[in-house]
């Protein structure tokens, strides 16, 4: 089965709440015949339009190709959080790759968000950008390590914009009762995840990249130019940058080794009235310390967009809203018999090490994704920096590159399965408070 096609009908958006509320972008047309490009993108998500202005811009000549719509997959489904740093903490990195990497990292998420800015502000794309992200802790220890861990951002990487939040700080700010404390991040924020999608194709076509929606890729000819065969036609190109992240399938098995889909869940609420300032006092995120993490934020009608819940394989559970009511429930008891207005899945990619995998896999071809969960601005630095690796700067790409990425275990067949048991263990010891 086709991940592209197991949950959603071909060159339409998903249901959710962001597709009711944005405004629409016209669609662009399928290719039509054989056509030869400078670079084709594979991907209309963040890292494929990111590529695709990026290069468009220092004159390149740029086809993007999108099996469904620009902004249809993860991009323009998620919980719209543009995230510091990376899944894993800065210690860890500095466990695992050294202080030299780790800082290296730091400093490229840091551009990552400032490339956000940058391109809201530039091409002036009205998605509901928001400062503030506050990372929630489940149990008094997780407090500890959430404010020690704000401490070593202001110590050692000069980042002061985390405020350290107690119990009663937390409850006065997100009003639930599972929290025990945890943080702010108030240079971290939120927006409308396809609307910034929906400005991101605007400025690349803006900036002459031909864009090309409901156009599948079947396979790629490697060569000194490559070939992206379509089910509309072919485009020869001197780089192919694959940028289709959990939606890759069989058109790389090295990138596939490496980076696995895995399914996560969103619903919306109605419109909660008095109740919203009850559960968010301020316009805020939240993502908390679950390893499979909650997430919310209240839209601008008062309603709360609350993610929550995993699967792994190609079909979606049939009653999203009941899957995500559990433990939006658990998280505030009193939104008990709150109607759900939408519900909707989206297929994301994560990695072993839950670090970005970018790769050059074959000679002419690039990669990026497995953001695992974090992909919102570094898709979109990702982006950039194929762009300018297709054109021979490399040095953010050779930093990225160097990133332990090893293949999941059991091949293409155990490797769901492996993870669903690994997930097990970990959701039993979220329940145990471990």
């Amino acid at each position: 089965m086709n991940l592209l096609f197991a949950n959603d009908r071909r060159a339409a958006y998903p249901a959710s709440w962001y597709a009711e509320v944005t405004p629409p972008l016209a669609p662009f047309p399928p290719v039509q015949g054989d056509l030869r490009a400078d670079i084709c993108v594979v991907g209309g998500g963040y890292t494929g339009l990111s590529a695709a202005l990026h290069a468009a811009r220092a004159g390149a000549d740029v086809v993007l190709v999108e099996a469904h719509r620009v902004g249809f997959g993860a991009s323009g489904r998620n919980g719209g959080q543009v995230g510091s740093g990376h899944r894993l903490h800065q210690d860890e990195l500095e466990d695992m790759l050294g202080d030299a990497d780790a800082a290296r990292l730091w400093h490229l998420a840091e551009d990552a968000k400032a490339l956000v800015a940058r391109l809201i502000a530039g091409h002036g794309i009205d998605c509901d950008y928001r400062p503030g992200v506050v990372q929630a802790e489940w149990t008094e220890r997780g407090v500890a390590r959430a404010h020690a861990y704000a401490e070593k951002l202001l110590r050692d990487y000069e980042y002061d914009l985390v405020e350290p939040l107690t119990g009663a700080e937390m409850r006065a700010l997100v009003g639930s009762p599972v929290y025990k404390g945890g943080t702010i991040d108030w240079g971290a924020g939120h927006l409308n995840p396809l609307a910034f999608a929906f400005g991101l194709a605007r400025a690349a076509a803006g900036a002459g990249a031909r864009l090309h929606e409901d156009t599948l890729v079947a396979r790629i000819e490697p060569g000194t130019k490559p070939v992206v065969v379509t089910d509309r036609g072919r485009i020869t190109a001197d780089r192919v940058i694959l940028a289709a992240n959990g939606y890759l399938g069989g058109l790389d098995g090295q990138v596939a080794a490496r980076v696995m889909p895995i399914n996560t869940f969103i619903v919306a609420t109605e419109p909660l009235g008095e109740r919203a300032a009850k559960v968010l006092a301020k316009e805020i995120a939240v993502a908390d310390s679950r390893f499979v993490v909650n997430y919310f934020r209240l839209t601008p009608d008062g309603r709360l967009l609350f993610g929550g819940g995993e699967s792994y394989g190609y079909r979606f559970p049939e009653d999203i809203r009941a899957k995500v009511r559990k433990p939006l429930t658990q998280v505030f008891p009193q939104l008990a018999d709150v109607r759900l207005t939408h519900g909707w899945g989206g297929t994301l990619a994560i990695t072993r090490t839950r670090l970005p995998h970018v790769a050059a896999p074959a000679p002419g071809i690039l990669s990026a994704g497995g953001y695992s969960g974090h992909g919102l601005a570094f898709a979109t630095l990702a982006g950039r920096v194929l762009a300018e690796a297709a054109r021979g700067e490399s040095a953010a790409f050779e930093t990225l590159a160097r990133l332990p990425c090893p293949p999941f275990p059991g091949g293409a067949r155990m490797r769901q399965p492996l993870l669903a048991l690994a997930m097990a263990w970990y959701g039993l010891r979220d329940t145990l408070g471990l």
